[in-house]
């Protein structure tokens, strides 16, 4: 597949709505208010920021200011219907950025919609179960062989041709399906339950698809977290597994004009999110070691990026690409880098499946 460069940007608003297509005693049908965020997927022309290296902070400033006509405001003035979906639609009409891919709107921590630009919607809801288990096949030595448990985070993904809809499946729904699976899950050990003898993640993402597809035939993906930093998808056929690791570094924007801020010694707080697809190995019931994907960092944390080798711009978008050549021969596996320096803001770069959004 060849290789595409996104810019993404995120925007919170704070905003009130009522929902009036829902059935008639459900609470969203009161005026209530969200935490909103808004984020935006573009693959942007070469000479469209105003300098190389700039694209990342104007697309950032744009979507700020199409969503500050909703911050703090009644939703239903600017639209009848304000579901995710629709908002997602309004903030695509009002945002004047070509190549737009994607628009999301996430309405709490744990649920959005992500509209893309042939109107299909990917809806997407969190869910968390406190369970313990081991991985009885990995090496005498691995940590993960003893009994040890997590709060596991699992993402139900529903993707489908919404058109002119004003909403795809909804969040509630969601919840219905996972219901039964969270009663099983909690306070359980994982290895006790019939198929998950192996628990890794890669196991308990395709256990959970099993369950769950003839119960909700729009399911897309199930992601498992199994840390707040790694986890993986799967699809029905095919894993993806991801890792995230943080740096903290320092930059200049030397192609930024005379006088602008951006050309002086800044830094920010990275966050580097790692994508990686592989056959499942049959034995140790995972990808790939997540241990294996920590190196890259390490060449840019507590590091000033502009004499990093071979790195030149500093950039999100020059970072990964730079990150792509270097991690190629160590992490063949490797089909996506997400770099945020602000969160949800930065670029993706992706040679493969670009695969469901992650909550910002």
């Amino acid at each position: 597949m060849s290789e595409r460069l996104f810019h993404v940007a995120a925007a919170p608003f704070e905003a009130a709505r009522r929902v009036s297509i829902l059935p008639d005693a459900h609470p969203s049908r009161r005026l209530h208010g969200h935490s909103f965020l808004a984020r935006v997927r573009a693959e942007l022309p070469d000479d469209w920021a105003p300098f190389p290296g700039g694209a990342t902070d104007a697309l950032t400033s744009g979507l700020e200011g199409c969503v500050a006509a909703l911050d703090y405001r009644d939703l239903n003035e600017h639209l009848p219907i304000p579901t995710d979906e629709n908002l997602a639609r309004w903030v695509r009409e009002c945002l004047e950025v070509p190549g737009i891919e994607s628009v999301g709107i996430q309405s709490t921590r744990d649920q959005g919609a992500d509209l893309d630009r042939a109107e299909h919607v990917h809806v997407w809801r969190r869910f968390r179960f406190e369970a313990a288990h081991r991985l009885p096949n990995v090496p005498e030595d691995h940590k993960c062989g003893r009994m040890h448990g997590h709060g596991f985070e699992v993402i139900l993904h529903a993707d489908q041709d919404l058109g002119s809809g004003d909403m795809g499946v909804d969040f509630d729904h969601l919840g219905e399906v996972w219901a039964p699976l969270h009663a099983e899950l909690y306070y359980a050990c994982l290895n006790d339950m019939e198929g998950l003898e192996n628990p890794t993640s890669e196991m308990l993402s395709a256990w959970l698809w099993r369950r769950l597809k003839p119960l909700l035939p729009a399911l897309s993906w199930v992601t498992v977290y199994e840390t707040a930093t790694a986890g993986c998808h799967y699809d029905g056929a095919h894993y993806r597994i991801w890792k995230e690791q943080r740096f903290e570094s320092a930059l200049r924007l030397v192609k930024a004009p005379d006088g602008d801020p951006r050309r002086r010694l800044h830094g920010h707080s990275y966050l580097l999110r790692m994508h990686l697809t592989a056959p499942l190995d049959q034995v140790l019931g995972w990808t790939v070691d997540y241990g294996d994907v920590k190196e890259l960092y390490k060449q840019l944390d507590h590091h000033l990026l502009n004499e990093v080798p071979r790195l030149g711009d500093a950039d999100p978008a020059s970072l990964a690409l730079w990150m792509r050549e270097e991690a190629a021969a160590q992490l063949p596996q490797l089909d996506r880098i997400d770099l945020h320096e602000r969160p949800g803001c930065g670029a993706v770069l992706c040679w493969g499946d670009l695969g469901p959004a992650l909550p910002t």
